[in-house]
């Protein structure tokens, strides 16, 4: 059952150490990702040298339960982009922003600028305290 949608960045994040890592290694069974948000992630990954058998490696051992970005959230992320022009969102951000009002879920990211939008999102920062008030289960965590 998924809990949690993941940002590109919160993948990223996991792959590379960085701190929030252990916030997503937590969840990583209870999470989400569009298509667009792994594609970033699977390019990031063959910018770094990565051939393709590398990454299909990585993605599968992450165990990712990966949703298809369809036509109610390609419209959500179009119009987000008057909103977000100004804060600089990419498509990408857009899309995962999208996956979370659709399903409801909150986001993990490490995009600190999210939280200030006021989308009706529910937006988690993996690398700040913001998201220990919003999440018992990710408070529980960081309390060990």
């Amino acid at each position: 059952m998924s809990n949690y949608v993941l940002d590109a960045s919160a993948i990223l994040a996991l792959l590379n150490n960085e701190p929030g890592s252990e916030i997503v290694i937590n969840v990583l069974t209870e999470t989400v990702i569009s298509s667009v948000n792994l594609s970033e992630v699977i390019a990031k990954l063959a910018d770094n040298g990565m051939s393709e058998m590398e990454v299909r490696e990585v993605i599968s051992a992450l165990g990712l339960e990966i949703l298809p970005f369809d036509i109610a959230m390609a419209y959500y992320a179009g119009m987000l982009r008057p909103l977000t022009r100004s804060v600089g969102l990419s498509f990408g951000d857009r899309a995962c922003l999208s996956l979370g009002k659709s399903l409801g879920l909150p986001i993990l990211t490490t995009d600190r600028v999210w939280v200030d939008l006021n989308l009706g999102v529910n937006v988690q920062v993996i690398r700040e305290n913001i998201y220990l008030e919003k999440s018992p289960k990710l408070q529980n965590f960081a309390d060990k």
